[in-house]
């Protein structure tokens, strides 16, 4: 019964529209400072999130799980690896591929790229370079056909399209009677992707395996063999496991070992970020101190009427401290609420954003990715919100333990 009480007067303080109208609008700005400093945290955290996924999708749809390369660049025995390693219950497939560097020709338009080669339907099994086609089919890279699939930001670069044909020239050269003349092939452009990572958009291109090897004169070989492995984050002990049955030094990679720094500067973002913006969410409900102070001068004659009336000092404590927890507890619903809904229509609210103001956020000559994703994760949303009502339960024992502390005669003198 006497928590009944003590509860239902601290709820009528945080309803009542009190005579002093500025101790009103400080309650509303700490229950607006704190609903904004978690709705920001949660909006932060999920893009640093959707960051990480984007990057790691779109990573490995260019890049495998894994890979093995001869330490000279040239596998020869690449047929056997790859059926040794898809012998491994943990291997889902293997893909060879021929790395090489060469300059691409269109008009007076020229660009540098990597030019990878491959063989379209094993190379569907360790990558997903088939769902980044905007035009064309991966599958038109068939073997003397010497077509070509270049990214989207190459394509403008060079200010081609699908059928055109581009001149590939290579660093190689050919000793003629007047001297060295560069190698150069025409390539017919058969298709386009976009990756949506600059990186691979602008740099990457692909042609058939044996086009690759014919024009880097590697005959049969191969720069080395691509895996798809079953345990994505154990790919460096997989790739391991592979590399020894073979009985011969070889390189080995995998996805984690060529991006770890990536990845490992994203973790680290993320957490700086929520240390900092959770000092914002600890100023908004430190706010709460300095209300309640202001309640507790405000409501010095009411404290003494209840103490008078037999209110013991506890009372008096419950009911200030549950007067500042509502205010924590419905700010930090109203922010919960608001940062997920922007979170999950984020997209969206960006390209309405650059579609007026005609600008874009995210350029992709300068960022990894042109978009900005986010992902809400259920932790992190519980996290931000038990340390905001913590906070704000903290926040409220100084106020009302000093209206606890009040003396009914020194209140009430002078009314």
């Amino acid at each position: 019964m006497s928590q009944s009480f003590e509860s239902w007067v601290g709820n009528r303080y945080v309803r009542s529209r009190s005579s002093n109208r500025f101790v009103s609008l400080i309650s509303a700005i700490s229950m607006l400072g704190i609903a904004i400093a978690v709705a920001v945290l949660i909006i932060v955290l999920s893009v640093v999130n959707g960051f990480e996924r984007e990057l790691k999708d779109r990573l490995l749809a260019m890049t495998a799980h894994a890979s093995i390369e001869d330490v000279n660049g040239e596998l020869a025995d690449w047929r056997e690896l790859s059926a040794a390693a898809v012998t491994n219950p943990r291997v889902r497939a293997a893909a060879p591929f021929v790395d090489g560097q060469a300059l691409l020709v269109f008009g007076g338009q020229l660009s540098g790229a990597q030019l990878r080669g491959i063989d379209p339907a094993a190379e569907n099994a360790v990558s997903g370079v088939a769902e980044t086609m905007t035009k064309g089919e991966l599958s038109d890279l068939e073997p003397g056909t010497f077509n070509i699939v270049l990214g989207r930001e190459l394509a403008e670069a060079l200010q081609v399209s699908v059928g055109d044909k581009v001149t590939v020239t290579l660093a190689e050269g050919v000793v003629t009677p007047v001297g060295v003349v560069p190698r150069t092939k025409r390539f017919r452009v058969s298709g386009l992707y976009r990756v949506g990572m600059y990186e691979f958009d602008r740099r990457l291109a692909f042609i058939n395996l044996e086009d690759a090897q014919k024009l880097y004169r590697k005959q049969d070989a191969v720069t080395g063999v691509r895996l798809a492995v079953t345990d994505l984050f154990d790919a460096a002990a997989i790739v391991r496991e592979v590399a020894l049955q073979r009985g011969a030094v070889v390189l080995v990679t995998d996805w984690t070992r060529q991006h770890v720094n990536l990845f490992r500067s994203i973790q680290i973002t993320k957490s700086i970020l929520f240390v900092i913006l959770l000092l914002v969410i600890a100023v908004a409900a430190f706010n709460i101190v300095s209300t309640l102070v202001m309640v507790v001068k405000d409501k010095q004659s009411d404290i003494a009427i209840l103490r008078t009336a037999g209110a013991r000092p506890s009372s008096i404590l419950r009911i200030f401290v549950t007067q500042g927890s509502v205010i924590g507890i419905v700010g930090t619903v109203a922010g919960v609420i608001l940062g997920v809904l922007v979170a999950m229509n984020l997209e969206s609210i960006v390209s309405f954003l650059e579609s007026i103001f005609g600008i874009k956020f995210l350029a992709a000559d300068v960022y990894f990715i042109s978009d900005l994703p986010a992902e809400v994760h259920g932790a992190d949303v519980a996290r931000i919100a038990a340390i905001a009502l913590v906070l704000a339960l903290i926040s409220t024992i100084y106020p009302a333990w000093v209206a606890a502390k009040t003396a009914p005669a020194e209140a009430l003198r002078y009314d």
